[in-house]
């Protein structure tokens, strides 16, 4: 029997048997199973990758720290180049062409549909990049390869837009759950960054995914967690100030992460080709690696000896081992291993590599957070805190920061770590984190892109709704087009006489727009003869409340427009010429239409 034949028949048999709400709850459970398999995959190519090639570190003595990530760069180029066809997102602007920036535009632009091709791709590239030396994680391309699954299982079995979401949501909570073995975690980021409405509609498929995905994670690689962590040294009030003070560092470390972000991403928008982005990107992160090693790969190795206080197997060999007994140059090195992470992170990604974000913020964080409480233990002052636990903390702090997640990070260090004990200063640092970098940078390194265009969910529903309304379906072109040379009767005999409206935009022979004029600007003067020969549109027309543009005004800009102007219709410009007219009736009655679809 023909697949398709096959289909019909299980979706007639699904519709008579299963309710939607099972039906979902079913899709649930095999979007986290797939979702752990593909995350368990991804782990274990780029495990074994870097363990082919370590042997080859050691033997070189860091020599061959210079050329991996140019060579697995190259290979990730050349996949692209000959078996890819399509970017991430087809038709998502290049700057948005990352893993979660380019998910959330799909769930706003794209309905959710993402190409098949995704499910594998991540599977491919990002191995190469990590396990070559690509100082980036492994959650990014496992939430986009999961993303992928859901998208395209929704579309096979016909399920609507708002389901297709749930399910995407619920790949990103299972890549997560998967991934660190933290179902808690996962549900709440996928909250925070999907702006889900935290109901038990959402909540329950949300849970479902994660106990599959993260089962699966058990199955095949056993009860064996991200870091062994121990609380050895419980909290004291006398040690609040000093994780205000780590609040603090971090929340500034965070504002650092984003500018040199963008500021690296902007600096290779510079070179025109994507060969000249991986030859300067492999050089620079060669480089980096060979006098700082821990930047090597995600970086989960080096947070772990941080842990158990073995900062000389973190650091690794590096020209200054022989200046290690010295505390503070272990401090140097440790700040300057926090710095230069996200240099070396984002440069992968701008030179071409595929990773995630999150885990590198993990690790800059342990970095930092360690770099502190050796500060205070060494000034002298009488000061003792525990480096391990402010090594943990830090992490949260500058997840925070960086994603705009602190419920993500509270729960995520407390999860991969059994760090319970320590849920008070996890909420000091990532409250204090949090605030500083919101009040200064209102987006993330995820949202900033998407809300410069507009094209941005928050949990705020109301600018949701406009989000997803496009101002294209809103403009009215049935308006008879006036001429400023136009005589008075010219006018009453070709634009009033034949309009059914009483608005007359008025533009030159470029179509450029002059102004308006309005029926009531004319009515008393309608019958008066003497008018008709001398007196010229030009004498009548005024410029409208203000003016829409097509190219940059979002539907919340527009609907600012209207209420400030007290406006009944506004003109819209599109290159500078005259295009159409929005009314506030029209634009009202599709908000509402927008919204009655968007509670379904």
């Amino acid at each position: 029997m023909p697949k398709h034949k096959t289909l019909k028949r299980f979706l007639i048999l699904r519709y008579k048997y299963i309710s939607q709400k099972n039906y979902v709850y079913v899709l649930c459970i095999l979007v986290g199973l797939l979702v752990g398999l593909a995350s368990v995959a991804l782990k274990n190519i780029t495990f074994a990758i870097q363990s082919l090639l370590e042997q080859g570190i050691v033997v070189s003595e860091n020599q061959l720290y210079f050329i991996l990530p140019f060579i697995g760069l190259l290979f990730v180029y050349l996949f692209r180049k000959y078996f890819v066809r399509s970017e991430f997102v087809p038709s998502v602007p290049s700057f948005l062409k990352r893993a979660i920036p380019s998910l959330l535009y799909s769930l706003l632009r794209q309905k959710g549909l993402l190409s098949y091709k995704l499910i594998y791709h991540p599977l491919i590239l990002a191995p190469l990049t990590v396990g070559f030396g690509g100082s980036v994680g492994l959650l990014g391309p496992a939430i986009t390869s999961g993303s992928a699954l859901s998208s395209n299982l929704s579309r096979l079995l016909h399920v609507d837009r708002k389901t297709r979401t749930l399910l995407i949501a619920c790949a990103t909570a299972g890549a997560m759950a998967s991934m660190f073995k933290s179902p808690i975690a996962g549900i709440v980021f996928a909250i925070e960054v999907f702006s889900l409405d935290l109901t038990f509609v959402s909540l329950l498929p949300l849970l479902i995914a994660s106990i599959c995905s993260i089962l699966t994670s058990y199955f095949f690689l056993g009860d064996e967690v991200l870091f062994n962590f121990s609380v050895s040294d419980n909290f004291s009030i006398s040690d609040t100030p000093f994780y205000i003070l780590l609040g603090i560092g971090t929340g500034i470390a965070s504002l650092y992460f984003t500018k040199i972000y963008f500021a690296i991403y902007a600096f290779f928008d510079r070179f025109k080709t994507r060969f000249v982005k991986l030859l300067v990107g492999g050089l620079a992160i060669g480089i980096m690696l060979y006098f700082i090693p821990p930047l090597y790969g995600e970086g989960l190795s080096f947070t772990r000896d941080l842990f158990s206080g073995d900062y000389l197997s973190a650091l690794g060999s590096n020209p200054f081992d022989k200046y290690l007994d010295n505390v503070w140059v272990v401090v140097v090195l440790l700040l300057g291993f926090s710095v230069f992470k996200v240099i070396a992170m984002t440069t992968t990604f701008a030179a071409g590599g595929v990773g995630g974000v999150i885990v590198p913020t993990m690790v800059m964080g342990s970095a930092l957070g360690n770099v502190i409480a050796k500060i205070l233990n060494n000034l002298g002052l009488g000061f003792q805190v525990s480096e391990a636990n402010f090594t943990l903390v830090g992490m949260a702090g500058l997840i925070a920061g960086v994603i705009h997640a602190p419920l993500t990070a509270i729960f995520l260090i407390a999860e991969i770590t059994g760090g319970y004990a320590l849920f008070l200063p996890l909420m000091i640092t990532v409250a204090i984190s949090y605030m500083i970098t919101k009040n200064y940078m209102e987006h993330t390194i995820y949202t900033r892109e998407l809300a410069e265009r507009g094209d941005l969910l928050t949990h705020d529903r109301d600018k949701n709704v406009l989000t997803l309304m496009r101002l294209e379906s809103v403009i009215e072109r049935n308006f008879i087009i006036l001429h400023p040379k136009m005589t008075f009767g010219e006018m009453l005999h070709e634009g009033v006489s034949k309009s059914t409206r009483n608005l007359f935009p008025v533009t030159d022979s470029e179509n450029q727009f002059l102004g308006i004029i309005l029926l009531d600007d004319i009515r008393e003067l309608l019958f008066n003869q003497k008018l008709y020969d001398t007196t010229f549109v030009n004498d009548y027309i005024h410029n409208p409340p203000d003016v829409i543009i097509f190219e940059e005004d979002t539907m919340q800009t527009v609907m600012d427009k209207f209420q400030r102007s007290g406006a009944w219709n506004l003109p819209v410009l599109k290159d500078g010429k005259y295009y159409g007219f929005v009314s506030k009736s029209k634009l009202l009655t599709a908000y509402r239409r927008q919204l009655i679809n968007f509670n379904k």
